[in-house]
């Protein structure tokens, strides 16, 4: 049986606490949309997979995450995608970083089939209609989160609450691997 993952970058508790509040505040002005109870995070790709392929790619992901080191993040803007996506966006700096992180595991992770995600942002609200989205832009003109991106997760979808889980975190230990060179 194959489940549903999410391989993401998870803010600390106090930037997950705030966005909570600001999807809660647009609850109430606009009605339910997607991705309301969605725990902050950016997204970088999703799969399906075996606990046995699973298995596999948490020793990718120890492997690669091992090699990186800490970034400071910066999301200090709002933006909004055609499909009536808003969310919270990096500045440029934070975006180069996120985006290479985010290229790396794409494209060094063994995952057959994988949705991936180039563009680093947080998500607010999905699939609002032009009425709601114009709502969201004027309740929401100022956001500086500030952060330390020294990890990845893994999340399982529950299809009880319809929602990821973080079941794995993969902390960056900025110890490059050695290049086949220097072992021998």
């Amino acid at each position: 049986m194959q489940n549903l993952y999410s391989i993401a970058i998870s803010p600390p508790d106090d930037v997950i606490s705030s966005v909570k509040h600001m999807k809660e505040d647009l609850n109430k002005e606009v009605g339910w949309f997607n991705s309301k109870n969605s725990k902050a995070h950016i997204t970088i790709n999703e799969f399906k997979s075996s606990e046995l392929q699973l298995e596999n790619i948490k020793k990718q992901l120890t492997y690669i995450c091992n090699g990186f080191e800490p970034v400071s993040v910066r999301m200090n803007s709002f933006g909004s995608y055609n499909n009536g996506a808003f969310y919270i966006a990096p500045d440029n700096c934070s975006k180069m970083c996120l985006k290479a992180i985010m290229k790396h595991l794409n494209n060094s992770l063994c995952i057959e089939e994988k949705k991936t995600s180039n563009d680093p942002h947080m998500s607010i609200a999905r699939r609002l209609s032009p009425q709601a989205l114009g709502k969201a832009k004027e309740m929401f003109n100022e956001v500086d989160f500030r952060f330390m991106c020294d990890h990845v997760v893994i999340r399982q979808f529950n299809p009880d609450i319809k929602q990821f889980e973080i079941i794995e975190r993969f902390p960056f230990n900025n110890k490059p691997s050695y290049s086949r060179g220097t072992l021998f």
